[in-house]
């Protein structure tokens, strides 16, 4: 399997979270030297390795024909990524799957990538609560199992026994409770979510409702910033970046659009009052934005002046 992550940081604390369940997994990623590159596709290929947590750079040109499944962490910001990743598996006519995690705010991204690849992402539906527990039974019951087929029961048995000899308990009662230190303050079980309380269920309903009223009393418009993929930055860096000085909240942001040179973000139609002013000084990656909106004809509109009309955009 490869996981797709955007970044360095994220491709490293995968592989450890993975490896921390027993996965054989490693990160690969633009700072792996070439010889230790080579080596870690060695061992993928040899079976010693089973996941690969990868970005797109370190991911170019890797040709491995056990990959079965690609999973995108991070759902890409264009298509040519996407279509790159998903053709690491299935390689030479053999099978393969490619799963993608998106939040509602990549719906977009996901539309695009429908269009562009002439193809629809079919739905896969979360394992419920029962599922779950059913998956963690099953385990458990592996692991006795496994365990009685041991060298070292012969001598444990002797020592249970001398417990409920002391202790005059039942066996049944000893083993539940070596099951219990064993598990330790980590529930063996999910528990069903509850049931949201009237309030909670009116609470929910009226924020909803707010956020479609501030979108349709406030109007989405296009703005280009001058920062993009060569500036190396993500998403979350415009939304900071933009929340933060331009006094934003999360429900003012759209679309965004993340190109070679610059970037096309969805904001507020009409923007808060002072926020031309404090993101004119506004920098990401420390460069500065040079934020203009750009309208349905394509005019250029900006700076504390406010609208003018500037030239045909390409």
């Amino acid at each position: 399997m490869i996981i797709f992550a955007r970044t360095k940081q994220e491709t490293e604390q995968l592989a450890e979270r993975l490896r921390a369940r027993g996965f054989a997994a490693t990160a690969l990623n633009g700072d792996v030297a070439q010889a230790q590159r080579e080596r870690i596709i060695s061992q993928l290929k040899s079976g010693r390795l089973d996941i690969l947590v990868a970005t797109d750079v370190a991911a170019r040109g890797l040709d491995v024909d056990r990959i079965s499944h690609v999973v995108n962490y991070d759902i890409p910001t264009d298509t040519e990524s996407y279509v790159h990743r998903i053709g690491r598996t299935g390689r030479a006519g053999r099978a393969g799957e490619a799963i993608s995690f998106v939040t509602p705010k990549e719906f977009r991204l996901l539309r695009a990538i429908e269009k562009s690849t002439r193809q629809e992402v079919t739905p896969m539906p979360l394992p419920s609560i029962d599922d779950v527990n059913s998956t963690r039974l099953s385990k458990f019951d592996d692991a006795i199992t496994a365990a009685l087929g041991s060298e070292s029961v012969d001598f444990f048995r002797d020592v249970v026994s001398h417990y409920v000899r002391e202790h005059e308990v039942a066996e049944v009662d000893v083993a539940a409770a070596l099951a219990i230190v064993l598990q330790g303050d980590t529930p063996l079980l999910l528990e069903p979510e509850p049931e949201p309380t009237p309030q909670q269920r009116a609470g929910e309903k009226g924020r909803t409702e707010d956020r479609g009223r501030r979108r349709e009393q406030q109007p989405l418009a296009t703005y280009r910033i001058s920062v993009g993929r060569r500036h190396r930055i993500q998403p979350r860096q415009i939304v900071g970046a933009l929340a933060n000085e331009g006094g934003l909240g999360r429900d003012d942001f759209g679309h965004i659009d993340i190109r070679v040179d610059h970037s096309l973000v969805e904001l507020p139609a009409q923007l808060p009052a002072g926020a031309w002013a404090r993101l004119a000084e506004t920098r990401i990656s420390g460069k500065l934005i040079e934020l203009r909106r750009l309208d349905d004809d394509g005019a250029r509109h900006g700076g504390r002046r406010g609208p003018r009309t500037g030239r045909k955009s390409g």
